[in-house]
């Protein structure tokens, strides 16, 4: 999960500039994004989860499959879907929660945990579906499950500490 976790943190750390939605509003008068989702950060944080992805797989492959920690074996293309995917899935997020009239910033329970996941899920099972289904095991699908949420409030607390967020969730 390496790829979708990095994307963004990452794109919170290097954002800002012009947000994605152009200012623009959809047709209920709510702004389609919000000023949070920029151009800048979505790039950069997709290419710092295949950076780190790939260094995974780099490191794998050096190390001739025997790391003292198992990584999942990725491939370049799953590596950028989970990156793309991850960041995808948080602008869908981001576009439902304006459409229901939450703010930026106000917490959504499950969704803003888990909207990586689902994004890195969908699309790598429309590009490299076989490998979702062999790597992504019941026992993998839980850990993620569990996993997941505790890494979301820690780097939301880390991040907030560090003036780089404005909320700590």
């Amino acid at each position: 999960m390496i790829p979708a976790y990095v994307p963004n943190p990452a794109a919170v750390i290097f954002g800002g500039g012009p947000p994605i939605d152009g200012g623009t509003s959809w047709k209920d008068g709510r702004r389609i994004l919000g000023d949070g989702k920029t151009v800048r950060g979505f790039i950069l944080g997709v290419l710092a989860g295949i950076a780190v992805g790939w260094a995974g797989v780099w490191a794998q492959a050096a190390a001739g499959g025997s790391l003292p920690f198992p990584l999942a074996s990725h491939t370049l293309l799953t590596v950028c879907t989970f990156a793309v995917g991850a960041l995808l899935g948080d602008l869908i997020k981001s576009f439902v929660k304006r459409r229901i009239g939450k703010a930026p910033g106000e917490p959504w329970p499950v969704a803003d945990q888990y909207d990586l996941v689902i994004g890195a899920f969908l699309l790598t099972a429309l590009l490299a579906p076989s490998w979702l289904l062999s790597t992504i095991t019941p026992p993998i699908l839980l850990w993620i499950l569990v996993v997941t949420p505790v890494l979301h409030r820690a780097t939301n607390i880390v991040g907030h500490r560090l003036g780089v967020k404005r909320v700590p969730w």
